[in-house]
Protein backbone atom coordinates (compact mmCIF):
# COMPACT_ATOMS: atom_id res chain seq x y z
CA UNK A 1 0.00 0.00 0.00
CA UNK A 2 2.67 2.58 0.97
CA UNK A 3 4.36 2.87 -2.56
CA UNK A 4 1.01 4.03 -3.76
CA UNK A 5 0.52 6.63 -0.75
CA UNK A 6 3.93 7.93 -0.98
CA UNK A 7 2.83 11.26 -3.95
CA UNK A 8 0.29 11.92 -1.19
CA UNK A 9 2.48 11.73 2.00
CA UNK A 10 4.89 14.29 0.21
CA UNK A 11 2.65 16.96 0.37
CA UNK A 12 2.31 16.56 4.12
CA UNK A 13 4.30 19.16 6.29
CA UNK A 14 8.35 18.56 6.82
CA UNK A 15 10.92 20.24 8.98
CA UNK A 16 14.19 19.79 6.80
CA UNK A 17 14.13 16.79 4.68
CA UNK A 18 13.55 17.42 0.55
CA UNK A 19 10.42 15.37 -0.61
CA UNK A 20 12.14 12.50 -2.64
CA UNK A 21 14.75 12.39 0.16
CA UNK A 22 11.61 11.99 2.88
CA UNK A 23 9.62 9.24 0.48
CA UNK A 24 13.33 7.22 0.55
CA UNK A 25 13.53 7.26 3.96
CA UNK A 26 9.80 6.52 5.07
CA UNK A 27 10.30 3.18 2.60
CA UNK A 28 13.73 2.42 3.45
CA UNK A 29 14.10 3.08 7.09
CA UNK A 30 11.90 0.39 7.89
CA UNK A 31 13.80 -2.18 5.91
CA UNK A 32 17.02 0.00 7.64
CA UNK A 33 15.85 -1.63 11.15
CA UNK A 34 14.31 -4.98 9.87
CA UNK A 35 17.24 -5.96 7.97
CA UNK A 36 19.45 -5.00 10.76
CA UNK A 37 17.38 -6.77 13.58
CA UNK A 38 16.20 -9.84 11.67
CA UNK A 39 18.80 -12.02 11.48
CA UNK A 40 18.76 -11.52 15.82
CA UNK A 41 15.21 -12.16 16.03
CA UNK A 42 15.44 -15.27 13.81
CA UNK A 43 18.03 -16.56 16.13
CA UNK A 44 15.28 -15.52 19.23
CA UNK A 45 12.77 -17.24 17.48
CA UNK A 46 14.96 -20.40 16.90
CA UNK A 47 16.21 -20.39 21.27
CA UNK A 48 12.62 -18.97 22.63
CA UNK A 49 10.06 -20.66 20.24
CA UNK A 50 9.09 -19.44 16.64
CA UNK A 51 5.22 -18.96 17.69
CA UNK A 52 6.34 -16.76 20.73
CA UNK A 53 8.09 -14.39 18.58
CA UNK A 54 5.59 -14.15 16.25
CA UNK A 55 2.76 -13.07 18.36
CA UNK A 56 4.74 -10.80 19.90
CA UNK A 57 5.91 -9.20 16.32
CA UNK A 58 2.05 -9.06 15.82
CA UNK A 59 1.33 -7.20 18.92
CA UNK A 60 4.43 -4.84 18.09
CA UNK A 61 3.52 -4.57 14.31
CA UNK A 62 -0.16 -3.23 15.33
CA UNK A 63 1.15 -0.71 17.96
CA UNK A 64 3.91 0.77 15.49
CA UNK A 65 0.72 0.94 12.66
CA UNK A 66 -0.89 2.94 14.78
CA UNK A 67 1.86 5.73 15.36
CA UNK A 68 2.45 5.76 11.48
CA UNK A 69 -1.14 6.81 10.98
CA UNK A 70 -0.95 9.72 13.06
CA UNK A 71 2.68 11.15 12.27
CA UNK A 72 2.01 14.80 12.02
CA UNK A 73 4.73 15.61 9.49
CA UNK A 74 7.43 13.22 7.73
CA UNK A 75 10.24 13.53 9.73
CA UNK A 76 7.98 11.87 12.53
CA UNK A 77 7.04 9.50 10.26
CA UNK A 78 10.79 8.16 9.07
CA UNK A 79 10.90 7.26 12.87
CA UNK A 80 7.76 5.66 13.26
CA UNK A 81 9.33 3.56 10.37
CA UNK A 82 12.33 2.35 12.02
CA UNK A 83 9.89 1.41 15.06
CA UNK A 84 7.79 -0.34 12.44
CA UNK A 85 10.97 -2.02 11.16
CA UNK A 86 11.86 -3.06 14.60
CA UNK A 87 8.58 -4.78 15.24
CA UNK A 88 8.66 -6.61 11.48
CA UNK A 89 11.79 -7.94 11.78
CA UNK A 90 10.28 -9.83 15.15
CA UNK A 91 7.60 -11.12 12.86
CA UNK A 92 8.93 -12.06 10.10
CA UNK A 93 11.41 -14.83 10.77
CA UNK A 94 8.58 -17.13 12.19
CA UNK A 95 6.56 -17.34 8.91
CA UNK A 96 9.04 -19.70 7.19
CA UNK A 97 10.33 -21.34 10.20
CA UNK A 98 6.92 -22.58 11.47
CA UNK A 99 6.37 -23.86 7.56
CA UNK A 100 9.55 -25.93 7.30
CA UNK A 101 8.89 -27.16 10.32
CA UNK A 102 5.70 -28.46 9.48
CA UNK A 103 5.90 -29.43 5.72
CA UNK A 104 8.45 -32.05 4.02
CA UNK A 105 8.81 -33.31 0.84
CA UNK A 106 6.45 -32.16 -2.11
CA UNK A 107 4.17 -30.78 0.36
CA UNK A 108 6.79 -28.50 1.50
CA UNK A 109 7.41 -26.94 -2.00
CA UNK A 110 3.42 -26.66 -1.84
CA UNK A 111 3.51 -25.07 1.40
CA UNK A 112 5.89 -22.97 0.21
CA UNK A 113 3.95 -21.53 -2.75
CA UNK A 114 0.17 -21.28 -0.78
CA UNK A 115 3.07 -18.93 1.39
CA UNK A 116 3.77 -16.80 -1.92
CA UNK A 117 0.53 -16.93 -3.27
CA UNK A 118 -0.95 -15.33 -0.08
CA UNK A 119 1.60 -12.59 -0.47
CA UNK A 120 0.82 -12.08 -3.89
CA UNK A 121 -3.06 -11.92 -2.56
CA UNK A 122 -1.89 -9.49 -0.06
CA UNK A 123 -0.31 -7.59 -3.24
CA UNK A 124 -3.33 -7.43 -5.30
CA UNK A 125 -5.87 -5.96 -2.64
CA UNK A 126 -2.99 -3.99 -0.75
CA UNK A 127 -2.20 -1.30 -3.88
CA UNK A 128 -5.82 -1.38 -4.61
CA UNK A 129 -7.29 -0.99 -1.40
CA UNK A 130 -4.16 1.51 -0.46
CA UNK A 131 -5.24 3.63 -3.87
CA UNK A 132 -9.05 3.80 -2.76
CA UNK A 133 -8.10 5.14 0.77
CA UNK A 134 -5.43 7.68 -0.46
CA UNK A 135 -7.63 9.08 -2.76
CA UNK A 136 -11.16 8.61 -0.60
CA UNK A 137 -10.00 8.99 2.83
CA UNK A 138 -6.20 9.65 3.74
CA UNK A 139 -3.12 8.34 3.31
CA UNK A 140 -3.23 7.96 7.56
CA UNK A 141 -5.69 5.11 6.79
CA UNK A 142 -2.98 2.81 4.98
CA UNK A 143 -1.62 2.18 8.11
CA UNK A 144 -4.68 2.07 10.20
CA UNK A 145 -5.69 -0.55 8.00
CA UNK A 146 -3.60 -2.94 9.24
CA UNK A 147 -4.57 -2.98 12.67
CA UNK A 148 -7.70 -5.34 12.30
CA UNK A 149 -6.28 -7.91 9.94
CA UNK A 150 -3.18 -8.15 12.87
CA UNK A 151 -5.51 -8.99 15.51
CA UNK A 152 -7.56 -11.76 13.24
CA UNK A 153 -3.64 -13.10 12.87
CA UNK A 154 -2.96 -12.85 16.48
CA UNK A 155 -6.39 -15.32 17.31
CA UNK A 156 -5.03 -17.56 14.88
CA UNK A 157 -1.50 -17.90 16.23
CA UNK A 158 -2.53 -18.61 19.24
CA UNK A 159 -5.28 -21.09 18.24
CA UNK A 160 -4.17 -22.90 15.96
CA UNK A 161 -0.08 -22.61 15.25
CA UNK A 162 2.40 -25.31 18.05
CA UNK A 163 5.36 -23.72 19.44
CA UNK A 164 8.70 -25.23 17.86
CA UNK A 165 12.40 -24.03 18.57
CA UNK A 166 15.96 -25.35 17.65
CA UNK A 167 16.49 -27.72 20.66
CA UNK A 168 20.74 -26.80 20.12
CA UNK A 169 20.29 -23.01 20.17
CA UNK A 170 22.83 -22.00 22.95
CA UNK A 171 20.99 -19.19 24.47
CA UNK A 172 23.75 -16.31 23.44
CA UNK A 173 23.31 -14.03 21.87
CA UNK A 174 25.08 -11.49 19.39
CA UNK A 175 24.01 -8.54 19.91
CA UNK A 176 27.65 -6.35 18.96
CA UNK A 177 26.98 -8.34 15.62
CA UNK A 178 23.56 -6.99 15.32
CA UNK A 179 25.01 -3.14 15.63
CA UNK A 180 27.39 -3.72 13.34
CA UNK A 181 24.99 -4.94 10.66
CA UNK A 182 22.67 -1.77 11.49
CA UNK A 183 26.08 0.19 11.06
CA UNK A 184 26.89 -1.47 7.65
CA UNK A 185 23.33 -1.79 5.97
CA UNK A 186 22.64 2.09 7.46
CA UNK A 187 25.85 3.52 6.95
CA UNK A 188 25.84 2.94 3.25
CA UNK A 189 21.99 3.22 2.15
CA UNK A 190 21.75 6.57 4.60
CA UNK A 191 24.95 8.00 3.23
CA UNK A 192 24.22 7.66 -0.60
CA UNK A 193 20.48 9.10 -0.11
CA UNK A 194 21.62 11.33 2.16
CA UNK A 195 24.53 12.85 0.16
CA UNK A 196 22.97 12.90 -3.21
CA UNK A 197 20.19 15.21 -1.87
CA UNK A 198 23.12 17.43 -0.15
CA UNK A 199 24.72 17.53 -3.50
CA UNK A 200 27.42 15.68 -2.25
CA UNK A 201 28.60 18.65 0.26
CA UNK A 202 28.04 17.02 3.21
CA UNK A 203 30.80 15.78 5.51
CA UNK A 204 28.01 13.40 7.28
CA UNK A 205 27.06 11.72 4.11
CA UNK A 206 30.46 10.16 3.28
CA UNK A 207 31.21 9.53 6.96
CA UNK A 208 28.56 7.65 7.17
CA UNK A 209 29.29 5.80 3.05
CA UNK A 210 32.69 5.27 5.24
CA UNK A 211 31.50 3.64 8.43
CA UNK A 212 28.67 1.33 6.14
CA UNK A 213 31.68 0.34 3.62
CA UNK A 214 34.57 -0.40 6.82
CA UNK A 215 32.21 -2.16 9.10
CA UNK A 216 30.35 -4.42 5.92
CA UNK A 217 34.59 -5.25 5.14
CA UNK A 218 34.83 -6.11 8.53
CA UNK A 219 31.79 -8.59 9.10
CA UNK A 220 32.80 -11.69 7.82
CA UNK A 221 36.19 -11.38 9.85
CA UNK A 222 34.18 -10.58 13.47
CA UNK A 223 31.87 -13.86 12.39
CA UNK A 224 34.85 -15.78 11.97
CA UNK A 225 36.32 -15.36 15.38
CA UNK A 226 32.99 -14.48 17.50
CA UNK A 227 32.22 -17.41 19.91
CA UNK A 228 28.27 -17.29 19.19
CA UNK A 229 28.09 -15.10 16.10
CA UNK A 230 24.80 -13.46 14.42
CA UNK A 231 25.95 -15.11 11.69
CA UNK A 232 27.57 -18.05 11.81
CA UNK A 233 29.32 -18.78 8.65
CA UNK A 234 29.20 -22.37 8.79
CA UNK A 235 25.95 -22.22 7.18
CA UNK A 236 27.75 -20.78 3.99
CA UNK A 237 29.41 -24.28 3.08
CA UNK A 238 26.18 -25.41 1.75
CA UNK A 239 26.19 -23.76 -1.62
CA UNK A 240 22.42 -23.38 -2.40
CA UNK A 241 22.22 -21.29 0.51
CA UNK A 242 25.20 -19.03 -0.35
CA UNK A 243 23.81 -18.68 -3.91
CA UNK A 244 20.47 -18.38 -3.10
CA UNK A 245 21.39 -15.47 -0.29
CA UNK A 246 23.58 -13.85 -3.22
CA UNK A 247 20.90 -13.54 -5.64
CA UNK A 248 18.17 -12.84 -3.88
CA UNK A 249 20.22 -9.35 -2.68
CA UNK A 250 20.20 -8.91 -7.03
CA UNK A 251 16.22 -9.93 -7.13
CA UNK A 252 14.68 -7.96 -4.43
CA UNK A 253 16.75 -4.92 -4.81
CA UNK A 254 15.64 -4.56 -8.44
CA UNK A 255 11.69 -5.86 -7.34
CA UNK A 256 11.56 -2.95 -4.46
CA UNK A 257 13.34 -0.55 -6.10
CA UNK A 258 10.80 -0.79 -8.95
CA UNK A 259 7.78 -0.62 -6.92
CA UNK A 260 8.88 2.41 -4.98
CA UNK A 261 9.46 3.72 -8.21
CA UNK A 262 6.75 3.49 -10.48
CA UNK A 263 3.95 4.24 -8.62
CA UNK A 264 5.75 7.67 -7.99
CA UNK A 265 6.41 8.20 -11.56
CA UNK A 266 2.76 7.00 -12.85
CA UNK A 267 0.94 9.48 -10.29
CA UNK A 268 3.84 12.39 -10.27
CA UNK A 269 4.72 13.39 -13.97
CA UNK A 270 2.08 11.25 -16.04
CA UNK A 271 -0.91 12.45 -13.66
CA UNK A 272 -2.68 8.91 -12.83
CA UNK A 273 -4.84 8.69 -9.71
CA UNK A 274 -4.02 6.65 -6.60
CA UNK A 275 -6.68 4.10 -7.39
CA UNK A 276 -5.93 3.57 -11.05
CA UNK A 277 -2.10 2.94 -9.21
CA UNK A 278 -3.75 0.38 -6.74
CA UNK A 279 -5.72 -1.19 -9.38
CA UNK A 280 -3.91 -1.15 -12.79
CA UNK A 281 -1.02 -3.35 -10.44
CA UNK A 282 -3.43 -6.14 -10.13
CA UNK A 283 -3.45 -8.54 -12.92
CA UNK A 284 0.07 -9.44 -12.69
CA UNK A 285 -0.29 -10.38 -9.56
CA UNK A 286 -2.67 -12.81 -10.01
CA UNK A 287 -0.18 -15.18 -11.53
CA UNK A 288 1.67 -14.80 -8.14
CA UNK A 289 -1.60 -16.07 -6.60
CA UNK A 290 -2.56 -19.01 -8.72
CA UNK A 291 1.00 -20.30 -10.29
CA UNK A 292 2.81 -20.23 -7.08
CA UNK A 293 2.12 -23.56 -5.51
CA UNK A 294 2.33 -25.10 -8.89
CA UNK A 295 5.78 -23.99 -9.52
CA UNK A 296 6.70 -24.73 -5.70
CA UNK A 297 6.02 -28.16 -6.35
CA UNK A 298 7.80 -28.56 -9.45
CA UNK A 299 10.86 -27.04 -7.84
CA UNK A 300 10.07 -29.68 -5.45
CA UNK A 301 10.02 -32.62 -7.69
CA UNK A 302 12.36 -31.63 -10.86
CA UNK A 303 14.98 -28.80 -8.78
CA UNK A 304 14.66 -25.20 -8.08
CA UNK A 305 17.20 -24.39 -10.86
CA UNK A 306 15.98 -23.71 -14.07
CA UNK A 307 12.61 -21.71 -12.36
CA UNK A 308 15.10 -19.31 -10.08
CA UNK A 309 16.77 -18.59 -13.63
CA UNK A 310 14.18 -18.13 -16.00
CA UNK A 311 11.34 -16.37 -13.87
CA UNK A 312 13.99 -13.39 -13.13
CA UNK A 313 14.78 -13.01 -17.16
CA UNK A 314 11.31 -12.70 -17.64
CA UNK A 315 10.79 -10.26 -14.74
CA UNK A 316 13.95 -8.55 -16.27
CA UNK A 317 12.17 -8.17 -19.72
CA UNK A 318 8.90 -6.38 -18.01
CA UNK A 319 11.11 -3.98 -16.19
CA UNK A 320 12.34 -3.23 -19.79
CA UNK A 321 9.18 -2.18 -21.14
CA UNK A 322 7.86 -0.23 -18.08
CA UNK A 323 11.79 1.72 -18.95
CA UNK A 324 10.22 2.59 -22.57
CA UNK A 325 6.88 4.53 -20.90
CA UNK A 326 6.88 8.00 -22.69
CA UNK A 327 6.50 10.97 -21.59
CA UNK A 328 3.38 11.82 -22.96
CA UNK A 329 1.31 8.52 -22.17
CA UNK A 330 -2.36 8.80 -21.43
CA UNK A 331 -2.78 8.56 -17.54
CA UNK A 332 -5.97 6.31 -15.90
CA UNK A 333 -7.96 9.16 -13.54
CA UNK A 334 -10.18 6.35 -11.90
CA UNK A 335 -12.21 8.00 -9.78
CA UNK A 336 -14.86 5.10 -8.23
CA UNK A 337 -17.19 7.89 -7.80
CA UNK A 338 -17.19 9.01 -11.58
CA UNK A 339 -18.17 5.98 -14.26
CA UNK A 340 -16.91 8.13 -16.82
CA UNK A 341 -13.27 7.30 -15.59
CA UNK A 342 -13.33 3.43 -14.67
CA UNK A 343 -12.13 2.46 -18.17
CA UNK A 344 -8.66 2.69 -18.78
CA UNK A 345 -6.53 4.63 -20.58
CA UNK A 346 -4.85 3.44 -23.84
CA UNK A 347 -1.79 5.01 -22.07
CA UNK A 348 -2.15 2.28 -19.19
CA UNK A 349 -3.30 -0.21 -22.06
CA UNK A 350 -0.11 -0.39 -24.21
CA UNK A 351 2.71 1.01 -21.75
CA UNK A 352 1.90 0.23 -18.73
CA UNK A 353 -0.03 -3.16 -17.82
CA UNK A 354 2.24 -5.42 -20.96
CA UNK A 355 5.06 -4.75 -18.08
CA UNK A 356 2.55 -5.91 -15.25
CA UNK A 357 1.96 -9.03 -16.61
CA UNK A 358 5.25 -10.27 -18.01
CA UNK A 359 6.49 -8.99 -14.27
CA UNK A 360 3.88 -11.17 -12.57
CA UNK A 361 4.73 -14.40 -14.85
CA UNK A 362 8.13 -14.12 -14.01
CA UNK A 363 8.03 -13.75 -10.12
CA UNK A 364 5.22 -16.46 -10.13
CA UNK A 365 7.73 -18.93 -11.62
CA UNK A 366 10.89 -17.59 -9.38
CA UNK A 367 9.73 -16.84 -5.68
CA UNK A 368 8.25 -19.98 -4.15
CA UNK A 369 11.50 -22.51 -5.86
CA UNK A 370 13.73 -19.62 -4.58
CA UNK A 371 12.06 -20.10 -0.94
CA UNK A 372 12.27 -23.96 -1.56
CA UNK A 373 16.20 -23.55 -2.45
CA UNK A 374 17.11 -21.79 0.69
CA UNK A 375 14.72 -23.52 3.25
CA UNK A 376 16.34 -26.91 1.89
CA UNK A 377 19.63 -25.68 2.19
CA UNK A 378 20.32 -25.87 5.88
CA UNK A 379 19.13 -27.97 9.06
CA UNK A 380 15.53 -27.82 10.17
CA UNK A 381 16.31 -26.94 13.44
CA UNK A 382 18.22 -23.53 11.95
CA UNK A 383 15.17 -22.72 9.49
CA UNK A 384 14.19 -19.65 11.64
CA UNK A 385 17.88 -18.38 11.19
CA UNK A 386 18.15 -19.26 7.97
CA UNK A 387 15.20 -17.40 7.34
CA UNK A 388 15.72 -14.67 9.08
CA UNK A 389 19.09 -14.02 7.11
CA UNK A 390 17.39 -14.20 3.79
CA UNK A 391 14.42 -11.76 4.27
CA UNK A 392 17.55 -9.64 5.93
CA UNK A 393 19.18 -9.70 2.67
CA UNK A 394 16.19 -9.40 0.41
CA UNK A 395 15.92 -6.06 2.73
CA UNK A 396 19.71 -4.80 2.23
CA UNK A 397 19.28 -5.36 -1.20
CA UNK A 398 16.13 -2.62 -1.88
CA UNK A 399 18.47 -0.42 0.52
CA UNK A 400 21.48 -0.37 -1.17
CA UNK A 401 20.27 -0.51 -4.71
CA UNK A 402 17.85 2.54 -3.68
CA UNK A 403 20.29 4.19 -2.77
CA UNK A 404 22.47 3.44 -5.86
CA UNK A 405 19.46 4.05 -7.74
CA UNK A 406 18.58 7.47 -5.89
CA UNK A 407 21.68 8.86 -6.98
CA UNK A 408 21.10 7.71 -10.65
CA UNK A 409 17.32 9.42 -10.61
CA UNK A 410 18.86 12.71 -8.90
CA UNK A 411 21.42 12.90 -11.04
CA UNK A 412 19.78 12.26 -14.62
CA UNK A 413 16.51 14.27 -13.44
CA UNK A 414 18.69 17.59 -12.77
CA UNK A 415 20.97 17.07 -15.55
CA UNK A 416 17.92 16.87 -18.17
CA UNK A 417 15.86 19.39 -16.57
CA UNK A 418 19.05 21.89 -16.83
CA UNK A 419 19.22 20.55 -20.79
CA UNK A 420 15.17 21.44 -21.37
CA UNK A 421 14.95 24.49 -19.46
CA UNK A 422 18.31 26.45 -19.79
CA UNK A 423 17.38 29.53 -17.79
CA UNK A 424 16.57 27.61 -15.17
CA UNK A 425 19.30 27.10 -11.72
CA UNK A 426 18.78 23.60 -11.03
CA UNK A 427 21.37 23.67 -8.20
CA UNK A 428 19.64 25.84 -6.40
CA UNK A 429 18.00 24.83 -3.14
CA UNK A 430 14.41 26.78 -3.96
CA UNK A 431 14.63 24.73 -7.43
CA UNK A 432 15.35 21.42 -5.75
CA UNK A 433 12.51 22.06 -2.80
CA UNK A 434 10.01 23.05 -6.30
CA UNK A 435 10.58 20.35 -8.42
CA UNK A 436 12.22 17.33 -6.88
CA UNK A 437 12.50 13.72 -9.07
CA UNK A 438 9.69 11.50 -10.26
CA UNK A 439 7.30 14.15 -8.37
CA UNK A 440 5.05 16.79 -9.55
CA UNK A 441 6.31 20.44 -8.77
CA UNK A 442 5.10 21.33 -5.38
CA UNK A 443 4.39 24.77 -6.17
CA UNK A 444 3.07 26.63 -9.53
CA UNK A 445 5.54 26.73 -11.89
CA UNK A 446 5.42 27.90 -15.86
CA UNK A 447 3.96 25.48 -18.26
CA UNK A 448 7.69 24.95 -20.09
CA UNK A 449 8.99 24.32 -17.08
CA UNK A 450 6.36 21.78 -15.73
CA UNK A 451 6.90 19.80 -19.25
CA UNK A 452 10.96 19.66 -18.62
CA UNK A 453 10.33 18.37 -15.44
CA UNK A 454 8.23 16.00 -16.68
CA UNK A 455 10.41 14.78 -19.53
CA UNK A 456 13.50 14.83 -16.84
CA UNK A 457 11.50 12.69 -14.72
CA UNK A 458 10.89 10.15 -17.39
CA UNK A 459 14.32 9.97 -18.42
CA UNK A 460 15.46 9.23 -14.90
CA UNK A 461 12.42 6.52 -14.45
CA UNK A 462 14.03 4.48 -17.40
CA UNK A 463 17.52 4.95 -16.65
CA UNK A 464 16.44 3.22 -12.88
CA UNK A 465 14.51 0.71 -14.73
CA UNK A 466 17.17 -0.56 -17.05
CA UNK A 467 19.54 -0.57 -13.93
CA UNK A 468 17.21 -2.54 -12.32
CA UNK A 469 16.55 -5.03 -15.32
CA UNK A 470 20.13 -5.53 -14.94
CA UNK A 471 20.23 -6.70 -11.97
CA UNK A 472 17.72 -9.10 -12.34
CA UNK A 473 19.78 -10.31 -15.30
CA UNK A 474 22.85 -11.12 -12.34
CA UNK A 475 20.44 -12.67 -10.27
CA UNK A 476 19.35 -15.18 -12.91
CA UNK A 477 22.75 -15.82 -14.07
CA UNK A 478 24.01 -16.67 -10.68
CA UNK A 479 20.98 -18.93 -9.86
CA UNK A 480 21.84 -20.79 -13.45
CA UNK A 481 25.43 -21.35 -12.74
CA UNK A 482 25.64 -22.51 -9.71
CA UNK A 483 22.28 -23.45 -7.63
CA UNK A 484 22.61 -27.37 -7.24
CA UNK A 485 19.45 -29.51 -8.04
CA UNK A 486 21.19 -32.38 -6.61
CA UNK A 487 21.13 -30.30 -3.23
CA UNK A 488 17.81 -29.16 -2.92
CA UNK A 489 16.27 -32.62 -3.88
CA UNK A 490 18.23 -34.69 -1.56
CA UNK A 491 17.29 -32.22 0.93
CA UNK A 492 13.77 -33.17 0.40
CA UNK A 493 13.74 -36.44 -0.33
CA UNK A 494 15.22 -37.37 2.68
CA UNK A 495 12.78 -35.18 4.59
CA UNK A 496 15.61 -33.70 5.85
CA UNK A 497 13.98 -30.82 6.90
CA UNK A 498 14.85 -32.49 10.91
CA UNK A 499 17.53 -34.78 10.19
CA UNK A 500 20.35 -32.65 9.32
CA UNK A 501 22.91 -30.85 6.85
CA UNK A 502 22.12 -31.49 3.72
CA UNK A 503 24.33 -32.23 1.03
CA UNK A 504 27.07 -29.46 0.16
CA UNK A 505 27.45 -29.86 -3.58
CA UNK A 506 30.62 -28.57 -5.43
CA UNK A 507 30.08 -28.89 -8.69
CA UNK A 508 26.96 -27.86 -10.75
CA UNK A 509 24.50 -30.40 -12.18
Amino acid sequence: MLPVALTTIGKEPRLFLGVLEAQNFIQYGYLLTLSALLVLAGALSDYYGRRLLFTIGLIGFSVTSAICGLAPNLEFLVVARLAQGAAGAILVPGSLAILTDGFSGERQGWAFGVWAGATGLAGVLGPFIGGVLVQQVTWRAIFFINIPFLLVALWATLRHVEESRDPQASGRFDWFGALLVALAVGGLSFGAIYGQSQQWQSALAFGALAVGALTTLALPFYFARSRNPLVPLSMFRSRNFSVTNVSTLLIYGAIYVTFLFLPVFLQGPLGYSPSAVGLGSIPGTLFLIFLSTRFGTLASRYGPRVFMTVGPLIMAAGLFWFARIPADSSPWMLDLADMSTWAPSAGYLVDVLPGYLVFGFGISIMVAPLTTALMRSVPGRQAGLASAINNAISRVGPQLAGGLLFIIVSASFYATLAAHAPGLDVNSADVRQTLPPLNPPTAPVPPDVAQASRVASTEAFHEALIVAGGLLILGAAANGFWISNRQALSAGEAGQADQGQPEVSTSPV
